[in-house]
């Protein structure tokens, strides 16, 4: 099943890389922490939407900041992984922010619903805080 996985990925031109069967497997156990701990920033106020995700696109050379990310993936879903991860791994490092569940119950899911850490809901995004 393995190798018919990987042959049908390349088949469309797709590059795999091999991870265990763990909570998160590779990407999302490191890029929705670093999503969290960005929010945990905005919550203690050491940054604002802007200064976090710029700091990140400049200093990192990430395509777009962490707080946009999110947005595009979408609160829910960024909040989802979280839960997984600090309930799979029981490690408090995985805890997710308070700001990102109030913004999850509040309906703030992000660009699928209109505002997130940016509100979209004129031409340009503009950041909510």
């Amino acid at each position: 099943t393995y190798e018919t996985a990987v042959a049908f990925a390349e088949s469309l031109g797709k590059t795999t890389t091999e991870s265990e069967d763990f909570p998160a497997f590779i990407v999302n156990r490191i890029l929705v922490p670093m999503m969290n701990e960005a929010i945990y920033v905005l919550y203690e106020g050491v940054g604002n939407v802007t200064s976090i995700d710029k700091a990140l696109k400049l200093g990192a050379n990430h395509p777009m900041g962490p707080l946009e990310l999110a947005d595009f993936m979408g609160l829910d879903v960024v909040l989802a992984i979280m839960n997984v991860l600090y309930d799979g791994l029981a490690d408090s490092k995985y805890r997710p922010c308070p700001l990102l569940v109030k913004y999850v119950e509040a309906g703030w899911l992000g660009k699928k619903s209109g505002r997130g850490f940016y509100d979209y809901s004129g031409v340009t995004p503009v950041p909510t805080r």
